[in-house]
């Protein structure tokens, strides 16, 4: 199946991002005694950096223990809009509209019963709602792979993110007769977008070429 994407650039408007640092008053502070027999846990994983309001967070470190030791969780610096579990590590949460901001220090620690390991202290930047737009369009696939008519398209599913890598929203259009589509609340960033065709089984068609937008 084979089409193409045509990205048109719109007027964007962006809000600033106002700075904001915030402790967690009920922080758990794990002692760091030095154990002799006994082996360190480690701790790791990179959070998601940024996000707008009203977008979900989500991040779970990965932790082990060479002894089979069972380990607790802490969080130092944890944003008020964020939730946290001390037997999985997990940090997520929706930020509001008035939680735009810089959240700097925050440091999630595992514990053995003995020794304490940390992740590198992140940063979390809520930035406001947007008001970037794309606009994609297209021409409807007319053949399929081997080269046969393409007579059973049921519609479209867009795939974008802000990591070209990882294009982790998904627009799902069941309206085979659509040839263009705008993508609203686009936060300050480059945007990555592709798309695939659906037939009447459900099968998907290859992902176009890759295209991207910024949003300043």
């Amino acid at each position: 199946m084979a089409y193409t994407i045509r990205l048109v650039v719109l007027t964007s408007v962006l809000m600033g991002l106002g700075g904001c640092f915030e402790d967690d008053p009920h922080v758990n502070r794990f002692p760091d005694d030095p154990a002799t027999t006994n082996t360190a846990p480690t701790i790791s994983g990179t959070s998601p950096a940024s996000l707008v309001a009203g977008e979900f967070y989500e991040f779970i470190p990965t932790a082990e223990d060479a002894d089979g030791d069972p380990l607790r969780f802490s969080v130092y610096h944890k944003p008020a809009w964020a939730s946290f579990d001390q037997q999985t590590g997990r940090l997520w949460g929706t930020p509001e509209a008035g939680d735009v901001g810089t959240f700097s220090g925050i440091t999630i620690a595992v514990w053995d019963g003995l020794v304490t390991a940390s992740l590198d202290p992140f940063t979390i930047t809520v930035g406001e709602i947007a008001m970037g737009s794309a606009t994609l369009s297209w021409n409807p696939p007319t053949q399929n792979t081997d080269g046969s008519a393409f007579t059973d398209l049921t519609g479209y599913r867009i795939y974008y993110g802000r990591d070209a890598n990882s294009l982790g929203r998904t627009l799902v259009l069941d309206n085979p007769g659509l040839t263009r589509y705008v993508i609203e609340d686009l936060s300050q960033d480059v945007w990555y977008f592709t798309m695939t065709s659906v037939n009447s089984d459900g099968v998907e068609s290859d992902r176009s070429a890759l295209m991207s937008k910024s949003i300043s």
